[in-house]
């Protein structure tokens, strides 16, 4: 059950607070060494649970929280379009972060027992604008958290819940946020089974087995209602879900990533997954959703992936413009920003924004960049 949120500028003390004691209690006395990686994801890991090959999913138990491992994400992206063909972009993402467990303390119960910190990223974007917002908490009082019965996954009003009392919690969703100068709300249903990543839900993000748990629910269909500074939008379109869990997805090598969701105008859905390495190439792979839902795993070998053109982005050179091609598929397409300055200009900074695809293949899509 939900209680009253707290004060926004009290959860970020508590956070601040945590963050200390957790180290004072794990007996780190000298300066913390610089993150390795995007947000640290490529630190040390050996003190939480590891990805391996041999996982067999569960569901619905597999839409909880998995606290032995280091960082999560339930990550919500919509491809929506008005009544006048205007088209519009939602972000909605709930982050879970496991703090290490200190000596003398067991378990991950309520109050100051509990490790995990919760982070909660929102956005809409349109060819003009773009708005973003997070929210902070902490585990152990219930002002964020995932639940199974019914499914929900919230921090403080934003939520991702559950409307269906069948075997699928995700089949009929209700999706909410809002910020400074949006809101939004979303009916989101389900039109066929999940999705297995990679090979059967392990994904491998670099040569030396760096992985993540992950699965997505690519063939969401979304309508409901939009309110950017004051105009309200009805809308509706294609969504996507991405549930991913690791403890160490990065290498000390890498530095971030390019993650494509696509929505082809044949009924595919395409996942790419770029890793960027300081030294050599990319590493590059992805899945090919094929219209009835079954899939097939991509090598690097089966796609050509590269930047085709660059915007200036808060000082950065942020690649806006991508060719893709899947000659195996036939595909041979542009994926473009809708709007190239969709920054998350938050605590954690990055590029997320819809794209538009062109060429062999029409479509709509998600673009996610890190580390840049």
């Amino acid at each position: 059950m939900k209680v009253k949120a707290l004060p926004l500028v009290i959860v970020r003390l508590q956070i601040v607070v945590l963050l200390m004691f957790g180290l004072m209690l794990s007996g780190c006395d000298d300066k913390p060494e610089e993150e390795k990686g995007f947000a640290g994801l490529a630190d040390d890991a050996s003190n939480y649970a590891q990805v391996t090959p041999d996982k067999r999913f569960v569901f619905p138990d597999d839409h909880a929280p998995h606290d032995d491992f280091r960082i999560e994400w339930w990550y919500v992206t919509a491809n929506l379009k008005d009544a006048d063909g205007q088209s519009l972009g939602v972000q909605w993402t709930l982050f879970r972060n496991a703090l290490p467990r200190a000596k003398g303390l067991q378990g991950d119960g309520s109050g100051w027992s509990n490790r995990n910190l919760w982070m909660g990223h929102a956005a809409v974007t349109s060819r003009d604008d773009h708005f973003a917002a997070e929210r902070y908490a902490r585990g152990g009082v219930q002002q964020a958290g995932v639940t199974l019965a019914p499914f929900a996954a919230w921090i403080d009003e934003w939520s991702f819940s559950s409307q269906s009392a069948n075997d699928d919690p995700l089949a009929d969703m209700q999706l909410q946020a809002s910020g400074p100068q949006f809101n939004y709300r979303l009916h989101l249903k389900a039109t066929k089974p999940l999705v297995l990543q990679g090979k059967q839900g392990f994904s491998q993000k670099s040569e030396q087995g760096q992985a993540s748990y992950y699965y997505s629910q690519p063939f969401f269909q979304a309508e409901g209602s939009i309110e950017i500074e004051g105009k309200t939008y009805q809308v509706s379109g294609p969504a996507w879900l991405d549930r991913e869990w690791s403890s160490q997805p990065l290498t000390d090598n890498q530095t971030g990533w390019d993650w494509f969701s696509l929505h082809l105008g044949d009924g595919a859905e395409v996942m790419l997954y770029r890793m960027r390495q300081k030294d050599g190439e990319p590493y590059l792979t992805g899945t090919w959703i094929n219209a009835d839902g079954s899939t097939e795993q991509l090598a690097a070998k089966d796609i050509e992936l590269a930047p085709e053109d660059t915007t200036d982005v808060e000082g950065r050179d942020m690649p806006t413009r991508w060719s893709v091609k899947i000659p195996s598929k036939a595909v041979d397409i542009a994926v473009e920003a809708l709007n190239p300055q969709a920054w998350m200009n938050l605590q954690i900074p990055y590029w997320e924004g819809p794209v538009t695809l062109s060429g062999s293949h029409e479509g709509v899509g998600y673009l996610e960049m890190t580390g840049y």
